[in-house]
């Protein structure tokens, strides 16, 4: 089976629109279709754990029809029996940690024969990332009609999954806001974290409609202020980021989010 193209170096926007679906409604929908672009991956579940041990199935999204069922099997015990178990209670907080992979003769038998026989998954990777005692655990599969995962792919997917794994914590943290703009899930990160949290209110406004997608005149309108004034405070928040681009402003909100305390 030829394998689907995939771009070897990320750029800051490859993942844009999950990041900037944070908070809403549509977000497990932006998810998959994003992974799908990056890697072509089938479904993605994810999972929280937590140190006392229960588990539950928070998003179920792609192509495998018997999804929500695995995801009630995961979370009622089979959690207890994965192979990544070891290494994802060795994580404290932090940063994502990419998990080992297993292949299917590595897991029992009934978890082998419902997990992968019946399902149809051949592959699977996984990243995680703790946040206090919660342990949000991505999994990505691909079902056999797609084949494995290419090298290319897993490759792929491991430049990517820090923040993947990061957006997907922030969304299902408890405080989220239902149906949170783009705008307002990024204006969280402005106020508190350094640099973004350095420039001027009105810098961060301008930044923040920039990384959303909008025009300056869009932003000049939304904002009630001049052409001049918006383009006055994107080069004044560029120059004091030290960046000269919308890609170079992402590539700051990607890396705080993927940092080891981007979900402060």
């Amino acid at each position: 089976m030829r394998s689907q193209a995939v771009p070897t170096n990320p750029s800051a926007g490859d993942v844009a629109p999950a990041v900037l679906a944070i908070g809403r409604s549509d977000f497990p929908n932006v998810l998959i279709d994003t992974l799908r672009r990056q890697a072509d991956v089938g479904h993605c579940m994810v999972f929280a754990l937590s140190r006392g041990g229960a588990a539950r199935c928070l998003l179920d999204a792609g192509n495998i029809p018997i999804g929500g069922d695995l995801g009630a099997a995961y979370a009622g015990h089979f959690h207890e029996s994965d192979p990544n178990r070891d290494a994802l209670f060795e994580g404290d907080g932090g940063a994502p940690i990419m998990l080992p992979a297993f292949a299917p003769r590595m897991y029992g038998a009934r978890y082998r024969k419902i997990f992968f026989q019946d399902s149809g998954i051949v592959d699977k990777c996984a990243t995680a990332i703790w946040t206090g005692d919660t342990c949000f655990y991505v999994n990505f599969y691909r079902i056999v009609a797609q084949g494995r995962f290419s090298a290319a792919q897993r490759e792929r997917l491991e430049a990517i999954a820090p923040v993947i794994a990061a957006s997907v914590a922030r969304h299902f943290q408890e405080n989220a806001t239902p149906n949170a703009t783009p705008d307002q899930s990024l204006a969280a990160l402005f106020a508190t974290r350094a640099p973004l949290s350095a420039l001027t209110p009105r810098e961060q406004d301008v930044c923040r409609r920039i990384l959303a997608g909008f025009s300056s005149e869009a932003i000049s309108q939304g904002l009630g202020i001049s052409l001049h004034s918006t383009l006055t405070y994107r080069k004044r928040a560029y120059e004091r980021l030290g960046i000269s681009s919308q890609n170079e402003l992402f590539g700051i909100v990607l890396r705080l989010l993927a940092g080891p305390h981007g979900l402060n």
